[in-house]
């Protein structure tokens, strides 16, 4: 089904498209017929992803520097990818994570994540969707969320709740959009590994080699078969899926809720002070 016309003449942005899941999609849209823009908070980056995605594919990618977390911006960054001609699709991708024992969360580490994650996927996906429904125009919006959105988990509690609140925008814009040609939906994906989220997420090997096998595929997933799957959720013919979350961890969350769980039982507590240290 992957036919390089499968996204043809569709405009899509990607939040967060500069690196990990976000470059790995942006590239496989590309690969599909696709134009592209991408944004994110370091315009360095942007630059450098748009120019080897442009010359991996061949095509079109446009790049917006926006910090998420301010909805003036926001605003600027949709009004100026709308000069240029209305995006078709909305990959809400960009994200803010670590782990930590929440009892030594402060304010505004949990700001941090609630800021991009929740209230950034909130203001673009408005700033995209009050211009399609002005216009009477068709759109597709996908949104990564994760399995504990609905199951939670500990040490990454700021992240569950931004998560499940993203799950519910995505469940109740699809009944009330969804009659005006937009569709909602959502991925929620198992450890895909990427060199930021690992950083901050399983630091130590040990942490990694569980984190990755946790699953009873015992493996990773590959990002290819993410952008996949997203792809799918892009093209026209998943016209008809709306309001949903497919989910994609090789079986991780029915095997046991709560992807962070596991890692009270892994840390010391001069691993927890060193992780506190490295977030100053």
């Amino acid at each position: 089904m992957f036919q390089s016309t499968l996204l043809a003449g569709k405009r899509i942005l990607i939040t967060g498209g500069g690196t990990g899941l976000g470059y790995s999609m942006g590239r496989r849209f590309l690969e599909l017929g696709a134009r592209l823009a991408i944004c994110g908070r370091r315009v360095e980056v942007l630059e450098k992803a748009a120019a080897s995605l442009s010359a991996e594919t061949g095509g079109e990618v446009a790049t917006v520097g926006c910090d998420l977390r301010d909805a003036a911006a926001v605003e600027a960054m949709v009004e100026q990818i709308w000069a240029k001609g209305p995006l078709d699709a909305l990959v809400n991708n960009a994200a803010g994570n670590f782990i930590a024992r929440t009892e030594e969360l402060s304010p505004r580490a949990v700001d941090a994540v609630l800021n991009i994650v929740l209230h950034g996927t909130v203001y673009v996906t408005l700033a995209c969707g009050k211009r399609w429904l002005a216009a009477g125009r068709a759109a597709s919006v996908l949104s990564i969320v994760t399995t504990y959105a609905w199951t939670g988990s500990a040490y990454v509690v700021p992240s569950a709740m931004a998560k499940a609140g993203v799950l519910a925008m995505t469940r109740s814009l699809a009944v009330e959009w969804g009659g005006r040609g937009i569709r909602f939906n959502a991925v929620a994906p198992g450890p895909f590994p990427t060199e930021g989220a690992w950083q901050r997420l399983v630091p130590k090997p040990e942490l990694a080699a569980v984190f990755e096998s946790r699953n009873p595929l015992k493996r990773a997933g590959r990002h290819r078969e993410l952008a996949d799957l997203a792809a799918y959720l892009m093209a026209d013919g998943s016209a008809y899926v709306n309001g949903d979350c497919v989910t994609i961890d090789g079986g991780a969350w029915l095997e046991g809720a709560g992807q962070f769980s596991f890692v009270g039982e892994l840390m010391s507590d001069a691993d927890w002070q060193a992780l506190k240290g490295s977030r100053r």
